[in-house]
């Protein structure tokens, strides 16, 4: 445990161990853990999760990873791939995009105990799933799966330690409401060196996108630029182009493709080929490039709040000041509350 704590490329904060403790006293006691999580996006949240799954693995139980999108799936396995390089720990992968034959062999090896950790989305609800032996269930953005899914989970994990992860901010009254129903660790303080985004609200004006872009773009950064509607997602990625001019390399993500397109798309992305990425909210939960530093919000009016601040989230993840566009189509009048 030491071993892997001390592989840790960054220094941890002071909430992150005193997190870390919270959950681990919680893990030796009695009784199941049901703690909560939460911390802004980019705290430091997973890395606090894969210790708890290690302390899982060496006291020989099995732990799953339970996510909300295909995307953040693979995002947390490939995570999870480096953290546990080194150890003798075999970790799978469960989403719609695994055949039949696959999923088949998946669970006889859950089954068998041959699977450390399992991460996946909802698949993981499929009832011919067996664990040999499940430890702990760590749920990431809980508040993203249904009543049913949630019903479902308490079934699962009747004698099993939860950890619950959140980067939707709880209002303090809230969170007073709720800390006597289950246990609550907060990380609150920012990795060092982040700085905080700059959040501009405006009106959509085409020449002001234009310059943000190419702001970032001079910096050798990457853009994401949101257009949450799939029938002309292409149409804007056109349009952008040609703005923008031949230099720059346009790229389109959403969650109509298939897991090859989308997986060759964020490689592209995360090796730089792309530089401005269209994408819808596909890109809300768990995408990590530290070297995309601008987004442009189309039509942010018409998304939630936790939803923009999951959004704003994705910049920001390294030293560099970055930059968040929320914008609002001219004709329409914001209310004082939403802007």
């Amino acid at each position: 445990q030491r071993e892997f704590e001390e592989d840790f490329p960054y220094e941890e904060t002071d909430d992150q161990l005193r997190c870390i403790a919270e959950i681990k006293d919680d893990m030796q006691s009695d009784r199941p853990m049901d703690r909560l999580l939460c911390g802004d996006v980019g705290f430091g949240k997973t890395e606090v999760a894969l210790r708890a799954v290690m302390k899982c693995i060496l006291a020989g139980k099995q732990a799953a990873i339970l996510v909300p999108t295909t995307v953040l799936a693979r995002q947390h396995y490939l995570t999870a791939m480096q953290r546990f390089q080194g150890h003798p720990i075999t970790i799978e992968l469960l989403t719609r995009y695994k055949t039949g034959s696959e999923q088949t062999a998946l669970l006889k090896k859950l089954e068998a105990g041959s699977v450390d950790l399992v991460i996946g989305t909802h698949k993981l609800f499929n009832k011919k799933i067996k664990f040999k032996d499940l430890g702990l269930l760590v749920v990431d953005e809980e508040q993203r799966f249904g009543v049913g899914h949630k019903e479902t989970l308490k079934e699962i994990s009747k004698n099993v330690d939860v950890l619950t992860l959140s980067a939707t901010p709880i209002p303090r009254t809230l969170n007073m409401a709720l800390s006597g129903l289950r246990s609550m660790s907060t990380i609150e303080e920012p990795p060092r060196d982040r700085q905080p985004v700059q959040t501009f609200v405006m009106e959509q004006d085409e020449k002001a996108v234009c310059d943000a872009i190419r702001r970032e773009l001079l910096r050798g950064g990457q853009v994401y630029y949101l257009h949450n509607r799939v029938e002309n997602i292409e149409h804007v990625a056109l349009r952008l182009q040609k703005q923008l001019g031949g230099g720059v390399s346009v790229g389109v993500a959403h969650g109509k493709m298939d897991e090859e397109q989308l997986s060759r798309v964020m490689d592209d992305m995360v090796e730089g080929k792309i530089q401005v990425l269209v994408c819808t909210t596909i890109i809300e939960t768990g995408i990590d490039i530290p070297n995309v530093n601008t987004l442009i919000v189309e039509d942010a009016d018409k998304l939630g709040l936790a939803q923009l601040h999951q959004l704003r989230g994705r910049v920001g993840r390294s030293a560099r000041r970055a930059s968040a566009y929320l914008l609002y189509r001219p004709e329409k009048a914001l209310t004082e509350i939403a802007e």
